[in-house]
């Protein structure tokens, strides 16, 4: 851990055997050690190696209440994560609000409220502050770790942030957090924690391969995954807000971009001079037009094996994905058919982004991030 308490975000499916046997028993518990075996295809002996040390650094437990009857001797006891003394702490920042959340080792949610970002008086210390608060309602668990989602340009490993629309310039947040909390704190850009939730909190999916994932609310960006992992470029994230579009209802401009279409002052902008309302179909299915063929677009670059869509922008629309993947099929070069799939966190895709930010360091490397090699 640096001096200022900030660890860069490990946005990947980890691969040491400590980390392989704490995501399979997060996702099979209660689960036996050759249960295990079989899941993880690692020797029983690496198996036995790894759960002696997760045991023994607080992570898992072993819970001979809910053996088997037919089991005998000890290694048939089932072994789940201890979901009752640990916690972590994240908060996600965004354009309008920021959302501060307390979750258990597993990534379930204890906790979690949303306060006004841009409220006259709400400042990085102010935010540090309500975590701090949140957190000490759970004073009878161990605070392991904590995460910060943001939107704007990350400093991954200095937990810098500049926020061009909250007004922040090179912003000291992850080390105030770090200070407010007195834990690890680790910080990334919001919509790569929105792909890395995908990864790492939801149930078995196959990980080889690559992804996308689209954000839309009232920013707009991209993340790209490989094999497991969160493509996170040395120098930042990328943009796809200055993508030229055109959208003569919602963004009457011949420099119309994408960020212009989506937000809910763009649909009032549009409803105000149309002299209809905000959710009228010549502004939602616009919306959906211009999403759709701006996927398509980078779909043909990239050409993904998957692409998941999150925001309302994307969800709003009165008949769902459909008119967005109705723009996607027509715009897209590509032959091979491909479905837009919806996140798997709905309304809640900004609380995972900010949980999974504090719990990738843990399960990319528990020994590591629990105090030891």
């Amino acid at each position: 851990m640096s001096l200022s308490g900030v660890v860069p975000a490990a946005l990947q499916v980890g691969a040491v055997p400590a980390s392989t046997v704490l995501q399979a028993v997060r996702v099979n518990a209660p689960v036996t050690r050759d249960q295990l075996a079989a899941a993880t295809a690692l020797s029983p002996a690496t198996i036995n190696r790894q759960v002696t040390l997760l045991v023994s650094r607080g992570l898992i437990l072993e819970r001979p209440d809910l053996v088997d009857p037919g089991g005998i001797g000890r290694p048939k006891n089932p072994l789940t994560l201890d979901h009752d003394k640990l916690c972590v702490a994240g908060m996600h920042i965004g354009a309008r609000r920021t959302l501060l959340a307390i979750a258990d080792l597993g990534g379930r949610t204890l906790y979690s409220h949303a306060v006004l970002t841009q409220k006259d008086g709400t400042s990085p210390d102010d935010l540090c502050a309500q975590l701090r608060d949140l957190a000490a309602r759970f004073s009878g668990r161990r605070l392991l770790w904590a995460g910060i989602a943001s939107g704007g340009v990350v400093d991954a490993d200095t937990g810098i942030v500049d926020h061009p629309v909250l007004g922040w310039r090179r912003t000291p947040i992850g080390p105030m957090l770090a200070d407010a909390l007195g834990v690890p704190v680790s910080v990334c850009e919001h919509v790569q924690a929105m792909a890395a939730a995908e990864l790492l909190l939801t149930s078995p999916r196959e990980f080889d391969g690559t992804g996308l994932f689209f954000y839309a609310r009232e920013t707009v960006g991209m993340a790209m995954t490989i094999d497991g992992k969160v493509h996170m470029p040395r120098h930042g994230a990328g943009s796809i807000a200055h993508l030229p579009v055109r959208a003569p209802v919602l963004a009457p401009t011949a420099a119309a971009t994408v960020q212009d279409i989506v937000g809910r002052a763009a649909a009032c902008r549009a409803a105000e001079r149309l002299g209809v309302a905000e959710d009228a179909s010549a502004i939602t299915d616009e919306r959906a037009q211009v999403l759709g063929t701006t996927v398509a677009m980078l779909r043909d670059v990239l050409n993904p094996d998957a692409i998941v869509v999150a925001g309302d922008a994307f969800a709003e629309h009165p008949h769902g994905l459909a008119p967005v993947q109705a723009a996607f099929d027509a715009a897209s070069t590509t032959r091979r058919p491909l479905e837009l799939s919806p996140t798997r966190f709905g309304v809640r895709v900004q609380e995972s982004a900010a949980i999974v930010v504090a719990l990738s360091v843990i399960y990319a490397d528990p020994a590591a991030a629990t105090g030891g090699g």
